[in-house]
């Protein structure tokens, strides 16, 4: 009988109260093993209480939460060892220098390969012997991401990692995301840089008000989006034929032209314009910055 390969992440009715505020409820969540896992929301929709609750951080009010199979409430000191974290707002012992900072946390874990460690400060030209207080706030963070990967561990946990890097540095750090999925590693990704997390990740949750809207493939998400059809047609555009089409949501002619928005398959609608002779015709992919707009104006969210 074959055994069920268990998620990295499971969470269940999970739910966090802050005083009268819910920022998270009943939040069931599986992240399964060997993907980068986006995850979005705007601000105050419960991303960070998520992660801390992930990490150990915070004590959740309600529902259970599962990391590497242990649960984290239960077995803290076991997760942690096993997980990378870079928190939004990076901080470190400002009077160590990234040596001894980095040392020192690779001993809190039980080791750290120090060849490691080398070789990302030489991949991100940091340099260990200065003070973490004299570091401007992108080396600083450079810091931050080689605390999160430098210790090889099963689950990668970013919550806004690029903050403060040039666009050459996020190129490299999203190489290291793609080097650390192939090498069988689970990444959880929160930012608000729509473009790198499309960029990386393989399934993404949208996050609106402590509660989840989705949770798909970034491909599946694509296929089903909205996109923008222009066409021109030989003669005056059949609106009313290509409004008739199923998956269109919006149709607005100009004489010849037609701009249309439709819904998951365009065969229906091409089938539809078939007739009336298309002369030219350019479609306007869904990026995850749009999907992700979509998701909110249709739930209402702010």
């Amino acid at each position: 009988m074959e055994q069920r390969v268990r998620p990295v992440i499971e969470t269940e009715h999970l739910s966090k109260r802050y005083g009268r505020h819910e920022a998270l409820r009943g939040l069931d969540l599986v992240v399964p093993r060997g993907v980068v896992f986006g995850y979005l929301g705007p601000n105050g929709a419960g991303k960070t209480t998520t992660i801390r609750l992930l990490v150990g951080l915070l004590r959740p009010t309600s529902g259970s939460v599962t990391v590497l199979g242990e649960d984290v409430v239960a077995a803290r000191d076991s997760v942690q060892r096993r997980v990378g974290y870079l928190p939004g707002h990076f901080v470190a012992y400002p009077d160590l220098t990234g040596e001894q900072y980095l040392r020192f946390l690779g001993h809190l874990r039980g080791g750290t390969p120090w060849h490691q460690v080398e070789q990302l400060a030489k991949r991100f030209d940091l340099d260990l012997t200065r003070r973490i207080g004299t570091l401007s706030h992108g080396n600083r963070q450079k810091v931050g991401i080689l605390q999160a990967f430098a210790h090889e561990p099963e689950l990668i946990v970013l919550d806004e990692p690029t903050t403060g890097l040039d666009p050459l540095v996020q190129r490299e750090f999203l190489e290291l995301v793609r080097e650390s999925r192939a090498l069988g590693r689970t990444v959880f990704l929160s930012s608000h840089v729509l473009s790198e997390v499309e960029a990386v990740a393989d399934m993404v949750a949208v996050l609106s008000a402590g509660e989840l809207v989705v949770v798909q493939a970034v491909e599946t998400l694509k296929q089903q989006a909205r996109r923008r059809v222009d066409m021109v047609f030989e003669d005056v555009a059949p609106a009313e034929a290509l409004r008739a089409a199923a998956g269109v949501h919006d149709v607005s002619t100009q004489g010849r032209e037609a701009f249309v928005t439709v819904e998951g398959s365009m065969a229906p609608l091409l089938s539809a314009a078939a007739p009336y002779r298309i002369d030219r015709l350019v479609t306007h992919e869904p990026d995850l910055e749009q999907i992700f707009l979509d998701y909110y104006d249709a739930t209402g969210a702010t």
